[in-house]
């Protein structure tokens, strides 16, 4: 078993397709240095174990290598049309699955961003992937608010997933996700921080590799061609 993996801060004001955006005050931010220490020192664990089993692959991935150390892709949540989804809705596809929120100034819509690159640089292949962005913050992420951000990205290729507060505590513990909610302001304004990797699983569900925001469109899609053509 491994702890949580690491997040990174949000530290710079980006531009974000979302709507009002522009007028929404910015939260204060509150992440004590123990949780950011307690995460860094988790990846470094899930890295080595990780890399101890790419030794037994024909060549070394680029990404962290976390097959058969995180469970296959399984949940039950809410997708952005407002239906009941499951993981097996997505078989059949390879998934990049992200947990983030619609409010993010800066983190979230710079790696869905990012996988937007990831997409483009698959051609032809992207038709056998699902961006699968899964809020941490539920309160005011509805399927409607998650279909209109995931939407501005990529509507083809991208869902929103949401669901009861219970539903993704569940979900985030499953897949080591750490997130922190600040304290909610009377009119709703609050950042999340949370982990900001990217979990790649294969066409079966199974979870195979590990990105973080600092390997590169060309590497994740590199490495995610691999998936797309080993049948699993």
């Amino acid at each position: 078993m491994f702890p949580p993996v690491p997040f990174r801060r949000q530290t710079q004001q980006l531009r974000r397709p979302s709507r009002k955006a522009e007028n929404r005050p910015r939260a204060q931010r509150g992440t004590s240095r123990s949780l950011l220490a307690l995460l860094t020192a988790a990846f470094a664990t899930l890295a080595s174990g990780a890399l101890t089993a790419c030794s037994h692959d024909d060549a070394p991935w680029q990404l962290t290598n976390v097959s058969g150390h995180l469970p296959d892709l399984q949940f039950a949540l809410t997708g952005d049309d407002g239906k009941a989804v499951t993981g097996d809705s997505f078989k059949g596809r390879a998934a990049l699955v992200y947990f983030g929120y619609t409010h993010c100034p800066d983190v979230c819509p710079e790696t869905m961003g990012r996988l937007m690159q990831v997409i483009d640089r698959l051609g032809p292949d992207a038709q056998k992937v699902r961006i699968l962005f899964v809020t941490v913050d539920p309160a005011r992420d509805s399927a409607q608010a998650l279909h209109d951000y995931v939407g501005a990205f990529d509507a083809k290729h991208a869902y929103g997933l949401t669901g009861s507060d219970a539903e993704i505590e569940g979900l985030a513990k499953r897949y080591r996700v750490a997130y922190q909610m600040e304290k909610r302001e009377p009119k709703g304004n609050y950042e999340v921080t949370h982990s900001s990797a990217i979990y790649v699983f294969d066409a079966a569900g199974h979870a195979r590799l590990l990105a973080t925001d600092h390997d590169s469109p060309d590497v994740i899609a590199h490495d995610l061609r691999r998936i797309i053509d080993t049948r699993s």
